[in-house]
């Protein structure tokens, strides 16, 4: 490249501003058409390793270039000495001669002693017309005696300089450098890398949720990432002294096939990785949902089967990090037992038990060795494949996790698990052991499902391994979800999330077998990702297990029936007016028994709280517990243990508690103002919040006041309202939360005895601080306050260029009204479903208004990206809505609300 540079310039100044302009024009050019020529080829080949590579080698030229012109013609020694010379090396990534589109470029500036003014121009000129460039460049400059110290104190330094690579300059330099870590730095100090990187490995995947399983996944830094691989590498070149990943093949640490999985994980995450950078332009790490479906589409994954091709490209993902996690656990293998004499300080991290093999009482196949269980022979499996279930029994009873060797010899004899043993009375007793036991089950059947074992013994389990909802209510896939569930059920099984989940430790000693809990939510969302209704398929799919399981026709049929019906008490709970006589009716029409009731109270719980973090909340509990105990005495014949007007006076009397400082008959007056469903909706907490607001503006004389609770855990801010009623408050706070850019995700609507309304909303979190969490939430107050005394007014086009509204982009949901008079006595029900967006609710209220209807209860829900909004009405005499045209005026009305895009198109064709 210098010579296309000398003739560019030709006999000008090299130092002149014209002639460095013209250089950096040229540059910008070449690295252009590099960058343009490497996407092409990612684009056509789908090798993401080469690409890395190909924008690495591109930027080595660049460099070069830039060195070369520096030191030869803008600052050129005549005569130099010893001291002015330096050498370039690459380090971090680029060390490693990978780079992605947005990667930053590490640069290290090797000098022989201390800096000289030569030494100082030309590396101020090299990393000057690199960030004119538009490179982002990070850079040290250190002797090499410089270099050699902060390894050996600094972590960071002597992770850099392991993978330094010699670019341009003195190479004597570099190779100085190199020698002298490879004699001062490395010998004996092994172990202390290895234990400094595997920790800071748990570090980050702490910080980033510590599952490779989250739906939104960080490419570099997330568990099964590329950093993972590259902390392999790290330790690999370190404690075995090789160059390449294929040298480990020869130092026993990886087979054949095994390396071969690991570079095949490593093109591929190079591939999502350069793919992702070249689609936004930036660097971005995180598989967020606006960029996987067109990730999808650049990679090659096309809808099949039922599955979207974002589905389809996502479930690639989490199938290449749980191969990453695989070979961590080969890898580490190799370090603990290969080499346990140096291994002291590493044995402390990898290994924290006792050496040495113990045998186990009545178990010849097993053993425990350094403290973890492994196979006593390697024939084991081959002798008989149901030790490849036995082997987790034996872990979960003997509290023991697996030992690296026996997880090697598992996944090598998968190809074992066949029909056979699959329909093997021991094999099946020893899994439903497994799934039944509270003291290990969830540690065990992860173990199982890494180890690749459980979708090997239940086929329609392995279906759903790895498997994306390509959703924003999910957090994880469907595996780690049905694991977490059986959890959930576990941990309250042993005592724990008593004040979470209050009724179901008082429904548990009613049960006549808990085991069907456990097998319920194991299956309950095992038909995933079919075509057909999942629910459906996975009552049939239950029917075909559960005998296989050993269970009786009578529990198989107890759980098909939870499998089937496993999303039904948390939709009518979360959308049906629960003091409507009707709500309960029906609900108890499907249900028939107060034993499914109780069973599928906690499989619902269970099944929410193993959403994500924050999903379960106190306010989905009351409705949950509300619902329960309205429909409790209908199966029961009115014999209930607790009826419903006994729970009625136990919340009023908490709040009696939590209210004593006030004066007993300002208590009993305040109690009296609301209606039975208040005390059976409202959670405890919020009852005492309102009251607290309440009081305090009636003390103040004032007919409006606001109150904030900002729920950190939960990453949602509560605003509650006590203003007169009034026909349009519902549109008039709705409007006033999306002025002020806030995410409605839930709302509980309450009127009083003497006329006033107490209305809550639940607020996505969208700041960090809770500071700045209520100063959002008061601007709010004083907007709904500015609107009903007509001093603000709310747009037209409201909550049109939201943030939140881009982030829903990706995503696609049929609309949906259903008008009916059939769930209520009283009310026409209007249930509403379709893609959220900010100012939806709004929308929706003001034409529920315009139509002159009269909204009695409001159930507003939102599920990720999908808004469920249930409103019971009548019209103003406050009769149900029984004409035909006027039910179709509703549906055609809030069908428009829904679906504006569609309406805009139309209209254009119209005017066309």
């Amino acid at each position: 490249m210098i010579a296309e540079i000398d003739a560019l310039i030709g006999d000008a100044d090299p130092k002149a501003a014209a002639s460095r302009t013209a250089v950096l024009t040229h540059m910008r050019g070449t690295l252009a058409q590099a960058r343009a020529g490497a996407e092409a080829e990612l684009l056509d080949t789908g090798k993401g390793t080469r690409c890395a590579q190909s924008l690495s080698a591109a930027e080595d030229e660049i460099i070069r270039a830039v060195h070369l012109f520096a030191t030869t013609r803008v600052y050129p020694m005549t005569n130099p000495s010893g001291a002015e010379t330096i050498a370039l090396a690459a380090v971090g990534g680029y060390g490693r001669g990978t780079l992605a589109p947005g990667s930053d470029i590490d640069l290290l500036f090797i000098l022989p002693y201390k800096q000289t003014p030569w030494g100082e121009q030309v590396t101020e000129y090299i990393l000057y017309m690199l960030w004119d460039l538009g490179q982002k460049v990070g850079h040290a400059v250190r002797s090499v005696d410089e270099c050699i110290r902060m390894a050996r104190s600094d972590m960071t330094v002597r992770t850099a300089t392991l993978e330094a690579r010699y670019l341009t300059g003195e190479k004597t330099l570099f190779d100085q450098l190199v020698h002298r870590f490879e004699t001062e730095i490395m010998p004996k100090t092994g172990p202390e890398f290895i234990a400094a990187k595997m920790a800071e490995r748990d570090e980050r995947h702490k910080q980033m949720g510590n599952t490779r399983y989250v739906v939104e996944p960080n490419i570099k830094d997330g568990k099964g990432g590329l950093r993972d691989l590259n902390t392999l590498f790290w330790i690999g070149k370190y404690f075995y002294r090789v160059k390449t990943a294929h040298e480990l093949i020869d130092k026993g640490v990886f087979d054949p096939a095994e390396y071969r999985l690991f570079q095949r994980a490593e093109d591929f995450l190079w591939a999502v990785r350069c793919n992702l950078h070249f689609l936004t332009g930036r660097a971005d790490e995180k598989l967020t949902f606006d960029v996987q479906p067109e990730l999808a589409r650049r990679m090659g994954y096309a809808e099949r089967l039922g599955m979207l091709g974002v589905e389809r490209f996502m479930k690639r993902y989490f199938l290449v990090a749980k191969d990453v996690g695989d070979l961590t656990r080969i890898f580490c293998t190799s370090l603990e037992i290969a080499h346990a004499k140096d291994m002291d300080l590493v044995g402390r991290v990898l290994a924290p038990f006792r050496r040495g093999q113990v045998r186990i009482k009545g178990e010849s196949d097993f053993v425990v060795d350094s403290g973890r269980l492994n196979i006593a022979n390697p024939d084991v499996f081959e002798k008989d494949p149901v030790n490849l279930v036995r082997l987790f029994l034996v872990a979960g009873r003997q509290e023991l996790h697996l030992h690296p060797d026996a997880v090697k010899a598992v996944r090598r004899s998968l190809h074992l698990i066949d029909n056979a043993v699959r329909g093997d009375a021991k094999a099946n007793a020893a899994f439903l052991t497994i799934l039944t036991a509270p003291q290990y089950v969830e540690r065990i059947l992860r173990a199982m499902n890494e180890s690749g074992v459980l979708g090997k013994f239940v086929p329609d389990f392995g279906k759903i391994v790895a498997l994306m909802q390509f959703n924003m209510y999910h957090h994880y896939t469907v595996d780690e979800h049905l694991i977490r569930a059986v959890g959930v059920m576990a941990e309250i099984a042993n005592g724990g999330l008593r004040d979470e989940l209050p009724l179901t430790h008082e429904l548990l000693p009613q049960l006549n077998d808990t085991r069907l809990l456990y097998v319920a939510l194991f299956l309950h969302d095992i038909a995933k990702g079919r075509p057909e209704d999942h629910s459906i398929a996975g009552a049939r799919i239950s029917r075909k297990l559960c005998p296989r399981f050993g269970l009786s026709p009578a529990e198989t049929e107890t759980v098909a029936w939870l499998v089937e019906h496993h999303l039904l008490m948390s939709q009518i709970a979360q959308a049906r007016d629960l003091q409507d006589p009707e709500t309960a009716k029906a609900f108890a029409d499907v249900v028939q028994s107060p034993q499914r009731l109780a069973l599928l109270m906690i499989l619902t719980a269970c099944d929410i709280r193993a959403v994500g973090p924050g999903v379960w909340t106190g306010w989905k509990g009351s409705l949950l517990r509300a619902l329960y105990f309205a429909t409790e005495p209908l199966l029961s014949g009115g014999h209930s243990q607790v009826s419903q007007s006994d729970r009625v006076e136990d919340a009023r009397k908490a709040l009696r508690e939590a209210l004593a400082s006030w004066p007993p008959a300002d208590i009993e007056a305040y109690i009296a103002r609301h209606y039975d469903h208040y005390w059976l909706r409202a959670e405890p907490e919020l009852q005492v919040e309102h009251a607290r607001m309440i009081r305090h503006a009636d003390m103040a004389g004032e007919a409006f006041a606001g109150s904030i609770r900002v729920k950190a855990f939960e990453s949602i801010t509560e605003v509650s309202f006590y203003l007169p009623d009034h026909p349009r408050l519902l549109s008039i706070i709705a409007g006033a939360c999306t002025m002020q850019d806030a995410s409605i995700i839930g709302a509980q609507i309450f009127s009083t005895r003497d006329g006033r309304a107490i209305d809550t909303f639940r607020l996505r979190r969208a700041f960090t601080s809770d500071e700045d969490e209520k100063v959002r939430a008061t601007r709010i107050i004083d907007t709904v306050k500015q609107l009903l005394q007509g001093k603000r007014q709310i747009l037209i086009d409201l909550g049109k260029e939201s943030r939140h509204n881009k982030r829903l982009k990706p995503f696609f949901l049929p609309a949906e009204v259903m008008v009916s008079n059939n769930l209520s006595e009283k009310f026409t029900v209007i249930e509403i479903s379709g893609l959220d967006r900010m100012g939806l609710l709004h929308q929706l209220t003001r034409e529920i208004s315009d139509l002159n209807l009269t909204i009695g209860s409001a159930h507003i829900g939102t599920y990720g990206e999908k808004a469920v909004d249930v409103f019971y009405v009548t019209d103003l005499t406050g009769q149900k809505i029984m004409n035909k045209a006027r039910q179709k005026k509703i549906h055609d009305t809030l069908m428009r609300v829904l679906s504006p895009q569609r309406e805009e198109r139309a209209q254009k064709v119209v005017n066309g």
